[in-house]
């Protein structure tokens, strides 16, 4: 019995821990929809006042945002960053952990120089990056962000599909093999729908990732025609006064597509890093 109850104790304190962290994560997410349901002059006066609550904010930055082109030009750079850079990193993941070098060196160094790329902060090298979209040019088109965001994604991806990898049975290989598959047919029939766990984390967190990023789009796009989601919402702040009603309502609208997937795919999510990361 007193085994019992320990466990039941332990239970209770690990489940009153959990639901702590949750709220301390929800907190800032439902400050901001309390902030947009705020007029602007509340906000720094009285900003957790439930007296003079309005959706107003919500229309101005439904009317004020070209919400369409928004999303639109997201999208479109999402899909080809994500699709890209995940495709680039399987190729490197399966490399790493499929191909027989010469040297065993020589395959560790290449390992370790993709994944170096996790220790180097992203917006260092935005002056170079600036530089070469000039070089190539490409500043100020839909190529100056793509390229980027599919290298920074590649580093990460390339960890979680490398740990996968290592783990994936060698036998259903072999057995595609003797079958007569390829390596086409081997990557594509065999080992990627074993791999949708990762994947889907892989798209989620390069998704989120592109949707939230703001100084590589305010810096390498100069084409009101081309504003992200990020920049649209920069929109609300002006040389002297800052909307900031409009910005938390923007803020609101940004994130809930973000949320809304994530709650769809968070098992995928969780099954990806665990085995990614955690056997790897």
């Amino acid at each position: 019995m007193t085994g019992t109850r320990s466990f039941s104790g332990t239970r209770l304190v690990a489940a009153a821990a959990a639901y702590l962290v949750t709220f301390l994560i929800l907190l800032p997410l439902l400050w901001i929809v309390l902030l947009s349901l705020q007029p602007s002059g509340n906000i720094l006066s009285n900003p957790f006042s439930f007296d003079s609550l309005t959706l107003q904010n919500y229309v101005n930055a439904i009317t004020s945002l070209p919400l369409l082109q928004m999303y639109g030009n997201t999208i479109l750079i999402a899909l080809v960053s994500v699709t890209v850079g995940a495709a680039v990193s399987f190729m490197a993941a399966f490399a790493f952990t499929r191909m027989v070098f010469r040297r065993k060196r020589v395959q560790s160094s290449m390992r370790l120089y993709v994944l170096a790329g996790l220790a180097v902060p992203v917006y260092i090298l935005l002056f170079p990056v600036y530089r070469l979209d000039l070089a190539l040019g490409v500043f100020g088109t839909y190529a100056a962000l793509i390229l980027p965001y599919i290298a920074v994604s590649i580093p990460f991806n390339t960890l979680l599909l490398t740990g996968f990898l290592r783990e994936f049975p060698a036998e259903l290989e072999e057995a595609a093999i003797i079958d007569g598959a390829g390596l086409w047919r081997l990557c594509w029939s065999v080992v990627l729908p074993l791999m949708r766990p990762v994947i889907a984390t892989i798209l989620i967190f390069n998704v989120v990732y592109v949707f939230n990023e703001f100084p590589f789009a305010s810096i390498l796009i100069n084409n009101p025609q081309m504003v992200t989601v990020s920049l649209a919402v920069s929109r609300f702040q002006g040389q002297f006064t800052v909307d900031y009603g409009g910005m938390m309502a923007s803020a609101t609208l940004v994130l809930l597509p973000q949320l809304i997937i994530y709650a769809i795919f968070q098992r995928q999510v969780i099954a990806g890093l665990t085995v990614g990361a955690v056997k790897g």
